[in-house]
């Protein structure tokens, strides 16, 4: 199957499940929604004395929930998918931004904001990414090169809608690296000519939001933590995610989103090819276009 296929089945089912459950469910114990945006710049110079290179770039972001809560029961489930290219005068296309992320966590009520819970989290990429574009000679990742899968029990802290605090000393992460290329290098920690890597540890994963910030701006953060607890337990993998949305109407808006990671297992490669020690990641982004909210 190929990449453009994956990326519509994606986009095809799941908003069928989200709005089919939601009509189907009589007893209204589920609720469903979310938002999908596409923020696109172009420039074109024509006998432009200062110099510069035509360019465009787009990218599209998409967030959905289909939660289920009854009694002391409580299922949420969340899918974030986000894909940006650019291109500059004649050169390759270059990945901006790439990722595939399913959250599913259910919850049963153990004392007041407190839930015995189960998490489920997985993530990938969709496209190829290259360490030196736009000569696009270097791979680095593709579908399921790397994905990551955590399943973990633990106690979940809900004092409301907006804040939720998740602790589990029971964590087992998975790294697959699916591409054979990648690894025979043994990337992003998994050993040479092998395609997983199981670790077993303690995470903690919080989640922070608000509508009306302040007037139109709504903001959420999320931070997961994660150690090995049978090697080296001190090397605590991080991300951090911040996200700041401005509505401008009803149909236009503009988002400023952060990620910070560090995870000691993934070794920095410079555009020689070079591997060096873990580096501190992060990203930046910022777009304006048309957002459209279920």
């Amino acid at each position: 199957m190929t990449t453009r296929a994956r990326i519509l089945i994606f986009f095809i089912l799941f908003p069928s499940l989200i709005f089919g459950q939601q009509e189907a469910d009589t007893v209204k114990h589920w609720t469903a929604g979310g938002n999908g945006a596409f923020n696109f710049s172009q420039v074109s110079l024509s006998n432009w004395s200062g110099g510069g290179k035509n360019s465009v770039s787009g990218t599209f972001l998409f967030n959905a929930f289909l939660n289920y809560k009854k009694d002391k029961n409580a299922w949420e489930n969340t899918l974030d998918i986000g894909y940006g290219l650019t291109q500059q005068g004649d050169e390759n296309l270059v990945k901006t931004e790439d990722r595939i992320q399913i959250v599913s966590k259910y919850g049963l009520q153990a004392a007041e904001h407190w839930f015995y819970t189960v998490l489920a989290d997985f993530k990938t990429q969709m496209d190829l990414g290259y360490k030196d574009p736009p000569e696009n000679t270097i791979m680095t990742s593709k579908f399921m090169s790397p994905a990551y899968l955590l399943l973990s029990l633990g106690m979940d802290y809900k004092p409301n809608d907006n804040f939720s605090l998740y602790l589990s000393p029971l964590t087992s992460k998975m790294t697959l690296v699916h591409d054979e290329q990648l690894s025979e290098q043994g990337a992003y920690g998994v050993d040479p000519g092998e395609n997983l890597r199981s670790e077993f540890g303690a995470s903690v994963k919080s989640i922070y939001k608000k509508e009306n910030l302040i007037e139109n701006v709504d903001f959420k953060t999320r931070l997961d933590l994660f150690s090995n607890l049978g090697n080296h337990p001190e090397r605590i993998d991080v991300e951090w995610e911040t996200k700041f949305d401005f509505k401008v109407n009803s149909f236009l808006s503009a988002s400023l989103g952060t990620t910070l990671l560090y995870d000691h297992d993934i070794k920095y490669v410079d555009t020689e090819g070079v591997e060096h020690g873990p580096r501190i990641q992060f990203k930046q982004l910022f777009g304006f276009g048309v957002n459209y909210k279920f």
